[in-house]
């Protein structure tokens, strides 16, 4: 469980804090007692949680670019921070074709400003590096569940540079962090869901523009198999290890955060269970035309968080689209949406584990 002791006294700094993952971040410490503050590129135009959750209005938040050094390194020196969450990227593995430079530019060299800037901030004792469960080495070519100490890899630019993110923050805390008493960590999640995700090719978010513009939905690839979980799973990992870190340097290393088997399922499975969720009939288009390649087969061995955290999923494959579209649908209906997200957080610290 979150300790609400713990947080009320800590400083946290937040990369991305306006991103969709960075957003519910952000909220949830703020309900802890946390003294919060983010760093990032201004919330994209068009709906975004980060606006519509009023996030700001609890936090210090500052915009900027996480690869320039320079101010990145006076505003850590400003602010002090105790922990840092470090969730700056660009996200998307189809966007990451297009635009490879800014890929890894934003993702490999931002991660080496942040980590260069926490090295001349005194404060800071826990940091916490949130990369992606696309960061292995995965051809694809057999159904393996990946544990923390498989080959990092990446057969396109996002996932590449997720592997090469992970890299850097090993050799960080070898050659400069552990030295220092700086405790580094890196977590790999993927497949994240929840409300107020409005990026480009996500299922979800995908099914919600259809259904409420009421067009047909484009699915690319119907049969990939993907450990689906809500964004609170997966943040709730996140903040176990940081307070686990300031107990303990034995917390360091890599750290998978992903739901068991069962809520292993495929696109167009994930779909009808959304359908079925949904008021109202949204038809499906599948895209013939070729398109980028992405891993058919992605799972994570969560066993080492489980273990040594005592994480674990607790919202089901069917009650996380539930609590994703039950989001969605106050916001078709006008709700408070940040009382609608405070609201899953507080509902969320309550439920008991899977």
């Amino acid at each position: 469980m979150t300790n609400t002791l713990f947080w009320g006294n800590k400083k946290v700094f937040i990369t991305g804090h306006t991103g969709f993952k960075g957003s519910w971040l952000s909220l949830w410490l703020q309900a802890l007692g946390a003294d919060v503050y983010g760093y990032s590129l201004a919330p994209e135009d068009g709906p975004n949680l980060f606006e519509q959750g009023r996030v700001a209005d609890g936090m210090t938040s500052l915009f900027g670019n996480v690869v320039d050094a320079d101010r990145l390194q006076a505003v850590m020196s400003d602010i002090q921070p105790d922990i840092v969450f470090h969730m700056a990227a660009q996200p998307l593995v189809r966007y990451s074709y297009s635009h490879p430079i800014e890929t890894f530019q934003t993702n490999i060299m931002g991660t080496v400003c942040l980590l260069e800037a926490i090295r001349s901030t005194n404060s800071v004792k826990t940091v916490i590096n949130i990369t992606s469960d696309k960061c292995y080495d995965n051809s694809g070519s057999s159904r393996k569940d990946f544990v923390e100490e498989d080959s990092m890899g990446g057969l396109d630019p996002y996932s590449s540079s997720k592997g090469c993110a992970e890299l850097i923050t090993s050799a960080y805390r070898s050659s400069f962090y552990r030295e220092a008493g700086i405790r580094l960590a890196s977590a790999r999640a993927g497949n994240v869901i929840g409300g107020g995700d409005w990026a480009a090719d996500r299922i979800l978010p995908d099914f919600i523009r259809a259904a409420l513009a009421r067009r047909p939905l484009v699915v690319r690839y119907p049969a990939a198999v993907r450990p689906w979980q809500h964004v609170l799973d997966c943040l709730n990992g996140y903040i176990t290890l940081a307070e686990k870190m300031w107990e303990s340097d034995s917390f360091e290393g890599g750290w998978n955060f992903g739901p068991d088997h069962q809520s292993l399922v495929t696109v167009e499975q994930m779909i009808d269970i959304a359908a079925t969720a949904w008021p109202g009939e949204t038809t499906v288009q599948y895209e013939r035309s070729n398109q980028p390649y992405e891993a058919n087969w992605l799972m994570l061995d969560s066993t080492q968080a489980a273990q040594r955290l005592n994480w674990n999923t607790r919202l089901s494959i069917q009650d996380t689209v539930q609590w994703t579209l039950e989001w969605y649908q106050q916001y078709a209906g006008n709700g408070d949406m940040k009382q609608v997200t405070l609201d899953q957080i507080q509902r969320y610290q309550q439920l008991k584990e899977l």
